[in-house]
């Protein structure tokens, strides 16, 4: 009986045994078989790899789940990926980041060719001679449900929750940037509005919808707080991208209009508030469309609603090279300004569409918000290490806010308006219509440096006015506003040091200093056009407790460049629209 015993427990145990250890060995056989990988190389546009460009890997919630560094032959690889749609981008310096979505399928391998130049970085799926992909068909399923040994596999294990693990998959990817400034802000320029301090807060939630707030804090020039807030969301889908939907409102408080007429007991504040939505389409993977509407309302003086709609159609050419043709009504697009939600939704990107303000102006004691009706057409191609690009536009301004400073006395205050962002004030010189087109070329000298020139002719703004006209009000300065068609020219270089990671930045730009040159904020690509010599620094600092900071520095028009003279009945005074600027920052980045 003891023998009999023992002999059948080492039967048993071993029959018991068998399934657990095929099981096992089943899970190492084909968890290899059903994941995908993908791989590439990093080039630039002259074909040279590219060692050390920092390529991510992201799920479909655009969460982050591996980064790393392409080695010395620009190459690199995410392997063991459970079949999903993921996106990868790549990014180094002097170079246009490139983003694009793959689908992963169980046992594929995906090579992508990335090339990167100083505009237009693509990202090509290369399909191999003999592709893998297909392994998971519906008769390897049955295959899998009906073998008793990968059955294991398929299990349904029993869900186990905690409040923790609930709140960690409520928010994720929770990222922050806190930027703090002094200095004089260049809203006219197409600069940001910055009143001290700039927050930005993103985070997913429920891993499908991404939502950020931003804010901007501190003191405008009137000395009372101030302050901005922005919130972003957008529900992502299967086929990527959803709609982004933002709500953006603003107050500054404005003393100097404390008891000027037609104010009253008002409280002397400017209050807007806006709600935009953005989405795009593709057609045939050739065509890109981006549009949306934004409805803004501004109380000064009574209050202003308007609606303004834009669009932006693109079309690829192939070998690098596209078409765009933009059109927009009302105050500057932000979300095409700003690049789009792959651009708004990373945290430089909210600051930036924070930070453009609309245009407010004071005419007849009443609030006039400058309003611009576009359309533009544009064509960029590169060969090679440069870059060409080209455009014509179309645009009808009304009530076109100039920024003033000078003797007091010269227009009535019914006409002016105190400046947000300096001790000027900002007039209205009215409505006109111009034409223009600029073309530009841009150099690549290496890895890390680049030079550009770009030219162009467009209608620009001269003043004749009579001496001795009163100065009642802006009327007589609005009258004598004529059109003068004039040529500039703007030459720009900026590089990037490797081992400091410093970023400097200077360009000059011309045009007959006796005229005002609008400066016109392009919908179809970079916006070349520049006024005087301007100088930007961006200095990383050394990380502490595993936060970034950085430190930037942006001096516009140092040279005064671009001040038109005015004079009546003995008062002067000079108009720009593109102010001398000094402002330095300090940003962190958790």
């Amino acid at each position: 009986m003891p023998k009999f015993a023992i002999k059948f427990g080492l039967i048993a145990g071993m029959v018991g045994l068998t399934p657990a250890v095929h099981a096992a060995d089943t899970d190492a056989i084909f968890a290899p078989a059903l994941s995908g990988q993908i791989f590439g190389e990093v080039r630039n546009a002259a074909g040279v790899v590219q060692m050390g460009a920092v390529v991510s890997l992201y799920n479909r919630y655009d969460e982050l789940l591996r980064r790393g560094l392409s080695n010395q032959d620009g190459r690199f690889v995410f392997d063991s990926l459970a079949p999903d749609i993921y996106s990868i981008g790549v990014s180094l310096a002097s170079f246009v980041p490139a983003r694009r979505n793959i689908s992963v399928l169980a046992g594929s391998e995906n090579l992508l060719k990335i090339q990167l130049a100083s505009a237009l970085s693509t990202i090509e799926l290369v399909p191999l001679s003999s592709p893998e992909g297909a392994l998971m068909s519906d008769s390897w399923k049955w295959v899998l449900r009906t073998s008793h040994a990968t059955r294991p596999v398929l299990r349904l294990l029993p869900q186990t929750s905690s409040s923790k693990n609930s709140m960690a998959s409520l928010f994720s990817g929770t990222t922050a940037l806190v930027k703090v400034s002094a200095g004089d802000a260049d809203p006219f320029s197409g600069a940001s509005q910055d009143l001290g301090t700039a927050f930005v807060l993103a985070t997913s939630v429920n891993g499908t919808s991404k939502v950020h707030l931003s804010g901007n804090v501190g003191y405008a020039a009137s000395g009372l707080p101030s302050a901005g807030f922005r919130a972003t969301y957008r529900r992502d889908d299967q086929t990527g991208e959803g709609p982004q939907l933002a709500l953006t409102a603003r107050q500054i408080y404005l003393p100097s209009l404390m008891g000027s007429g037609g104010l009253g007991s008002n409280t002397p504040a400017l209050r807007t508030a806006s709600i935009s939505t953005f989405d795009k389409l593709e057609f045939l993977d050739i065509i890109h469309l981006e549009y949306g509407v934004s409805l803004e309302s501004i109380s000064l003086f009574g209050r202003v609603n308007h609606v303004n709609p834009f669009a932006r159609a693109t079309y690829d050419l192939g070998d690098k090279s596209a078409v765009q043709l933009a059109v927009s009504a009302g105050s500057q697009p932000v979300e095409l300004i700003a690049g789009g939600p792959e651009q708004n939704q990373t945290l430089n990107g909210d600051l930036a569409a924070l930070g453009q303000m609309q245009r407010i102006s004071r005419r007849d004691n009443q609030a006039a918000v400058e309003r611009n009706k576009v359309i533009e057409a544009g064509y960029q191609t590169v060969r090679g290490s440069r870059t060409y690009r080209a455009s014509v536009y179309a645009e009808q301004v009304s009530d076109a806010a100039f920024l003033m400073s000078g003797e007091s006395g010269l227009v009535d205050s019914s006409d002016l308006l105190p400046d947000l962002s300096s001790l000027g004030t900002v007039f209205d010189v009215g409505d006109y219509r111009r034409m223009g087109y600029s073309a530009s070329v841009t150099q690549a000298l290496g890895d890390h440096a680049e030079v550009s020139v770009a030219a162009g002719h467009t209608d620009a703004l001269q003043l004749q006015g009579s001496p001795d006209a009163p100065a009642t009000n802006g009327d007589g300065i609005r009258s004598g506003v004529r059109n003068a068609s004039r040529p500039w020219v703007t030459v720009e270089a900026d590089t990037s040091l490797p081992l400091t990671k410093t970023y400097l930045a200077t360009s000059y730009g011309w045009t007959d200093p006796n005229v005002l040159m609008p400066i016109h904020v392009s919908l179809t690509g970079r916006t070349d056009q520049k006024v005087g010599w301007n100088v930007y620094a961006r200095q990383p600092l050394p990380t502490i407790g595993g936060m970034h900071m950085e430190m930037t520095v942006d001096l516009r028009n140092l040279l005064a460049q671009g001040y038109v003279g005015i004079q009546s009945n003995g008062h002067r005074a000079v108009l720009t629209n593109a102010p001398r600027a000094v402002r330095g920052g300090v940003s962190f980045i958790f």
